[in-house]
């Protein structure tokens, strides 16, 4: 029996002494800053005003409905035909 091939198996297996680790040293109150060129600025002012109009405009759909009841609202067949068109044409180029 080897005794000091048992002793080198030991060796292996047996824990050993845990360094432990050095405090970090505590972080400053350091804050990031942001600040925005001025172009982002006029798109903010311009979402901010897209978001503060309506989406309906209320005195176009009045001055429609008072006309369709009246019988006075007229569509003009080609102009309707015109706009269907291009509003086709322009979904296939999205397409």
């Amino acid at each position: 029996m080897r005794i000091d091939a048992y002793s080198q198996v030991q060796q292996i297996y047996s824990t050993s002494k845990v360094n432990k680790t050095k405090a970090t040293k505590k972080t400053e109150n350091i804050r990031d800053t942001v600040s925005f060129s001025s172009i982002g600025k006029d798109i903010q002012v311009a979402k901010q005003a897209v978001n503060a109009a309506p989406d309906v405009r209320e005195d176009k759909v009045k001055a429609l409905k008072a006309a369709i009841k009246n019988g006075t609202y007229d569509v003009s067949g080609e102009a309707f035909a015109d706009k269907l068109l291009a509003k086709f044409d322009e979904a296939e180029e999205l397409a």
